[in-house]
């Protein structure tokens, strides 16, 4: 390998949302221009006029922001547009059929499908290899795949070998005289002197063919690495159709971008020591190509969610209230800006932080404290109220509560006194108690939650808890 400068791409296609898959792609190729000192070349592959859309061109550039690929960066370069480089593609083509190594063809898709049918040899046959066509109307061009093999050096593969005569001659230039992907993806990485190439193992098989155009361009083949695909738990490839994949959907629940950027390295790849949460900083400074699995690598939703939560409760307390403030004040949310008490949720979110695996999750977790009424889950009230003793127990708590000294010690002696009576220990007692003033069967410690709910507000969800479980039909 030349003593080239360092420069790597990613590439992506503004067709839809920002895929996983990309992104640990992206991350992949950010790494390795940080540790080395390389650059990072954003192209934006747009000829697909049918499904381009500008917005997911931003959307791509928002999403690489957030896992904090930033454009402002000394090592960041582009946004560049394959469609500005249209000329360049014709034109390298035209330099092909030129030097002899490109012909044109004036088969049509039918006749290539016939004459293999025919033959009972699939693919293109090389029928107008030697008719030395001129270009002319609704004539491709068709690069001359030589004889021989062709050995791609891949740093995660190893090499790997392919027989050019399993290769048929592939079109460069559509019969209008457009050019296909494949070369102008060659032609940009060549002007863009691209050194690098780290890309999904799904484009493997079309390397061979882009080698020989380096070579046939009279440049140097990049470095490559095709790096393992990602997969369900299925073992399935991720596919927008089928799995959650796109990055806006994972921030907008509430995952945070770093525990998505940690989480996303350590598909194909580990760090040193005995844990894979670390740091970006220890990341960077460990990351190699070498050293990158090519087995598939699950996207395990669990296991994001458990790196999820250990960065949520890794927050300072004033940044993770920071953090949570569009999931507790979004236009979603089933309270007002007058009903959120801001104070209040300071005093729960500790309590909070270290239950929730997702920012989404808060909400429900805290809504009771901000809204006249509890939402109830029918299910879950019905279900708890159904025991023998809780119309008893509600109405002796009731009592108690009354004047009982309103701190957390002072509640939970008191329900414990009461579930001793009914020989139910604290968390059986808990349940009806939990149910009737926050609606659900989960949530932040329940003491807590009815200091912060207040003795008068606290009693009157119980009584109304109370007076629906004798009002309801046996």
């Amino acid at each position: 390998m030349s003593d080239r400068p360092l420069r790597l791409r990613f590439a992506p296609s503004p067709t839809g949302f920002f895929h996983v898959g990309g992104a640990r792609t992206a991350l992949y190729n950010w790494a390795i221009a940080l540790r080395l000192g390389g650059t990072f070349v954003l192209r934006i592959e747009d000829t697909d006029e049918a499904r381009n859309q500008p917005e997911w061109t931003q959307g791509i550039i928002d999403a690489l922001a957030w896992i904090g690929i930033h454009a402002d960066d000394d090592h960041f370069e582009g946004p560049y547009f394959q469609s500005s480089y249209a000329d360049q593609h014709v034109a390298a083509a035209q330099r092909l059929f030129e030097a002899g190594v490109a012909y044109y063809c004036d088969l049509s898709g039918d006749e290539v499908q016939a004459r293999a049918k025919a033959s009972g040899t699939p693919g293109y046959d090389g029928y107008s290899r030697d008719r030395g066509l001129e270009p002319g109307p609704g004539r491709v061009l068709r690069f001359r795949v030589p004889e021989g093999t062709t050995v791609v050096h891949d740093l995660v593969r190893g090499e790997v070998s392919f027989e050019n005569a399993n290769i048929e001659d592939f079109v460069l230039l559509r019969g209008n005289g457009s050019p296909m992907f494949l070369l102008a993806n060659v032609v940009d990485d060549i002007t863009m002197q691209i050194s690098h190439v780290v890309r999904a193992e799904e484009h493997l098989p079309n390397t061979p063919k882009q080698q020989m155009l380096w070579q046939a361009l009279g440049a140097e083949p990049p470095v490559w690495a095709h790096v393992p695909v990602l997969v369900n738990e299925q073992r399935k490839k991720l596919s927008k159709r089928r799995d959650k994949v796109a990055v806006e959907q994972y921030r907008g629940e509430g995952y945070l971008s770093d525990a998505l950027v940690n989480y996303l390295m350590t598909l194909g790849w580990a760090p040193g020591g005995d844990t894979e949460i670390v740091p970006w900083s220890s990341i960077v400074g460990e990351f190699r190509l070498e050293d990158v699995n090519h087995s598939p690598a699950f996207f395990d939703l669990k296991k994001l969610a458990a790196f999820n939560g250990e960065y949520i409760r890794a927050l300072a307390l004033d940044e993770f209230i920071e953090t949570c403030a569009p999931f507790v004040l979004a236009s979603d949310v089933p309270w007002n800006a007058e009903q959120f008490n801001p104070v209040v949720f300071s005093a729960i979110a500790p309590l909070v932080q270290t239950r929730i695996a997702r920012l989404d999750e808060v909400a429900p977790m805290v809504d009771f404290l901000f809204l006249a009424d509890a939402p109830i889950d029918e299910a879950a009230f019905a279900k708890t109220m159904a025991g023998p003793n809780s119309t008893a127990l509600l109405t002796e708590v009731i009592d108690a509560f009354e004047s009982a000294e309103w701190d957390h010690d002072s509640l939970k002696e008191t329900l414990e006194a009461i579930g001793d009576g009914f020989q139910l220990k604290l968390g059986k007692a808990q349940a009806p108690v939990r149910v009737a003033v926050t609606g659900r069967t989960v949530g932040p410690p329940l003491f807590e939650s009815l200091v912060l709910l207040g003795r008068d507000e606290t009693l009157r969800r119980l009584r109304a808890a109370l007076g629906h479980v004798r009002t309801a039909p046996e």
